[in-house]
């Protein structure tokens, strides 16, 4: 039987209820339930838009959004974003979901911390984006009403959510800070990272191996 939360109904499929066990298994409670807000927020905002969008690839892409911050999921050479779209991708392939939708939802992860740009793609990239950026920053929080809000987190809590999603994001990127640079990422790393020097673009163009 599926499941409604703020008039959001989860897919209830095996292809969705294979995602959320994947989650729960490797995933922190703090992580779970941050994920399926991405879901609810995003799906609402998508609603109020008048967006068209594929339900089961939107809870995949919120879902996976950050399985790059977990153990079982996380590499040390490329951006946590990355890591979640390859599992994402792989795991939509595995089930039969076609390469152009299980691009869509890599692109979907891959973004989901590039400010505006995925705003301009297909629904289901800008919607990742846009419940990932109401639950942590706070964006569009007044479009959602406050039933709408109070109903997501009494199923889904966020205590001391603030604190604890940023140190799960030091905890996730500080061994790869590199893959920071260029990004909102680094913001992080300066806070929590005692001698961490952000990249600097004018630098890496003044000092290229470019002998002008």
């Amino acid at each position: 039987m599926s499941e409604t939360i703020a008039q959001v109904t989860i897919p209830d499929s095996k292809l969705a209820a294979e995602a959320t066990e994947l989650v729960r298994d490797v995933a922190t409670e703090l992580i779970y339930h941050h994920s399926r807000r991405v879901y609810l927020f995003g799906s609402l905002r998508g609603h109020q838009q008048g967006l068209e969008f594929d339900p089961e690839l939107l809870y995949v892409g919120a879902m996976f959004h950050d399985l790059g911050l977990t153990e079982r999921y996380r590499r040390t050479d490329q951006r946590f974003e990355i890591d979640g779209a390859d599992e994402a991708r792989r795991f939509l392939l595995a089930h039969g979901i076609a390469q152009e939708p299980a691009a869509r939802v890599w692109t979907a992860i891959a973004l989901h911390t590039t400010p505006e740009v995925p705003l301009h793609m297909e629904p289901e990239i800008a919607l990742v984006t846009r419940g990932v950026e109401l639950d942590v920053l706070g964006l569009g929080y007044d479009t959602v009403s406050d039933a709408d809000r109070a109903a997501i987190v009494a199923v889904h809590p966020r205590p001391d959510f603030k604190n604890r999603i940023l140190a799960a994001f030091t905890d996730g990127i500080s061994d790869r800070p590199d893959t920071t640079f260029g990004n909102v990422k680094a913001d992080v790393l300066e806070h929590f990272v005692p001698g961490f020097q952000r990249g600097d673009f004018v630098e890496v163009i003044k000092n290229s191996d470019w002998s002008e």
